[in-house]
């Protein structure tokens, strides 16, 4: 395995004491002797404390955002793509859960530059979720009935709760638990016509036992 670099190591260090202690508890000095590193390497990774938590939090918005990104255009289907966002959005918990963690804590001390940075972004994939259902109404695959704002929402709000329970030693692993929420989802928005089509008989657990 490769020795982490020390961006890594800081950013590591900074998120397990961010999260134990809050943002403004923890001083530069702090992280440097935590992660075994300098000031000089601190400095050299990061502008200030202040750049280091939007790096944080730009992390995994920009890994889902880019999942989003590469579902929308590897799938012909708004069903497919909807299924492939879900389970990209899932499986991110298992690799930034501190990173949630820490955004939910302390995103409002972001400073307004890096606040609007990352505002953009959740906009961006807040906007891909909407284009994806409207999409599935419009071509009869997703139910008609449920307003596009009310169906986006509710799947961000599901998944989004996950980093308060997930642990990576529970019973269930990261791939079952995107299994479970994709079906979850698939069930509750397709028309009972698009459930009942062949090539989408992948999207339920039933079909895979």
């Amino acid at each position: 395995m490769a020795e982490k670099t020390t961006k890594e190591r800081i950013t590591e260090t900074a998120l397990l004491l961010f999260e134990e202690n809050g943002f403004h508890a923890v001083t530069v000095d702090k992280i440097v002797k935590e992660s075994g590193t300098s000031k000089g390497g601190f400095y050299h990774n990061f502008k200030s404390k202040d750049e280091l938590l939007y790096t944080v939090h730009d992390s995994f918005i920009t890994y889902v955002l880019d999942k989003a990104q590469d579902a929308y255009e590897r799938f012909d289907t708004p069903a497919e793509r909807l299924y492939e966002t879900v389970k990209s959005f899932v499986m991110m918990f298992d690799m930034y859960r501190p990173h949630v963690t820490v955004f939910y804590q302390e995103g409002l001390y972001l400073g307004p530059d890096s606040f609007q940075a990352i505002k953009q972004k959740r906009d961006r994939y807040k906007e891909m979720m909407f284009k994806v259902v409207k999409e599935g109404i419009d071509q009869g695959e997703f139910r008609p009935e449920i307003p596009v704002p009310i169906m986006s929402m509710a799947i961000f709000g599901m998944i989004n709760w996950t980093y308060k329970w997930y642990k990576s030693e529970g019973q269930y692993s990261i791939e079952e638990i995107a299994e479970i929420y994709a079906d979850l989802v698939m069930h509750s928005t397709l028309t009972k016509e698009a459930q009942e089509k062949v090539e989408y008989q992948r999207f339920f657990i039933k079909n895979k036992l």
